[in-house]
């Protein structure tokens, strides 16, 4: 399946049916009062969540989406019938933004979960409620209100445990199907990786974590250069950061650059918990590095090969001790 994770849409509510001006007529009651009803409501178009989608593919190739109208009031004070909302279904961390006001509509974190983003309008009134001691036959009713128009845009921001952050050819994809059963495309070229991957981590005790292989950051991405801020938006929803540098690169100008580009995309960033593997470490005698790194932080780091599997099993052994920090710290 093809990822897509934007899509723009123009959605309408439905429009809310009139009431009807209506008198009850029966044979022995010519001129019966008042008893028009009431317009329907206009249906509305709702996001829902769904836990077996994981991209807006289908949203991309549906540029208009409308609710169905309500139905006009009937005779005997009868209510017209609601419209049918409309309902999208959308994968968990989907983010909804008015187009023009760049306003944050909702978003979806849970299946099932729904957010209305265009309101049917309501139906009108009809004549009976306008019945009164000095108007007896009132003529008119109520027309229908329009629903609302507005032009969405979606944004998908993969929801994982574990996203891994690094430059092109750092080793990602390797990693990620060296870990998980996932199958990314793996080439020694930049940008192989064309849209995030995800995999299941999984321990022999049963322990197991999601990771996202995200494409391959460059400096100035948060200013889309490159694949650009596209990308960027996924690393929003991970629990921990792992930065993967290759062994055979300046691992302390990549690093900093790579913080660097996260601040300048949103400087909070920097306060998710982090790993750093030095990978490709196979290139290396005896594992080892050549000099003491001399990184301005104490973030914690290991010296891995997803090719000969060295240390990879203690990469899994950190990941988890970090994540159960994480979640100690969330619910304290």
């Amino acid at each position: 399946m093809r990822f897509a994770d934007y899509a723009k849409i123009y959605v309408t509510g439905g429009h809310g049916g009139s009431g009807m001006a209506h008198f009850r007529r029966e044979k022995y009651e010519p001129k019966g009062g008042p008893d028009g009803g009431d317009g329907g409501k206009g249906g509305d178009v709702i996001l829902r969540g769904n836990k077996q989608l994981n991209t807006l593919l289908d949203l991309r190739y549906r540029k208009f989406v409308n609710a169905k109208d309500g139905q006009n009031g009937h005779t005997s004070r009868k209510q017209g019938k609601d419209g049918e909302d409309e309902i999208l279904e959308v994968p968990m961390g989907t983010v909804a933004y008015d187009a023009d006001s760049k306003e944050r509509i909702g978003e979806i974190t849970e299946d099932g979960e729904e957010i209305v983003i265009a309101e049917g309008g309501k139906g009108g009134l009809g004549n009976w409620h306008f019945r009164s001691a000095t108007n007896q036959t009132p003529q008119h009713a109520q027309e229908g209100e329009e629903g609302a128009e507005r032009t969405v845009e979606l944004e998908l921001k993969l929801i994982a445990d574990v996203g891994l952050v690094g430059f092109p050819n750092a080793g990602k994809s390797t990693l990620l199907s060296a870990l998980s059963a996932a199958k990314p495309k793996i080439a020694d070229y930049p940008f192989t990786t064309l849209q995030p991957n995800l995999g299941v981590v999984t321990s022999s005790d049963y322990r197991s974590f999601v990771m996202a292989d995200i494409p391959g950051i460059i400096e100035d991405a948060h200013e889309g250069k490159g694949l650009g801020i596209q990308f960027l938006r996924h690393i929003e929803r991970n629990n921990l950061l792992l930065f993967v540098i290759a062994v055979n690169s300046d691992i302390k100008q990549e690093y900093n650059a790579l913080l660097n580009e996260l601040k300048a995309y949103r400087s909070d960033l920097l306060d998710k918990p982090r790993l750093l593997a030095i990978s490709k470490m196979d290139l290396k005698e005896n594992y080892e590095l050549d000099e003491e790194l001399d990184l301005k932080d104490s973030i914690d780091t290991i010296l891995i090969s997803s090719a000969t599997g060295h240390n990879m099993e203690e990469l899994k052994e950190k990941i988890w001790e970090k994540l159960q920090t994480v979640e100690q710290d969330k619910s304290s």
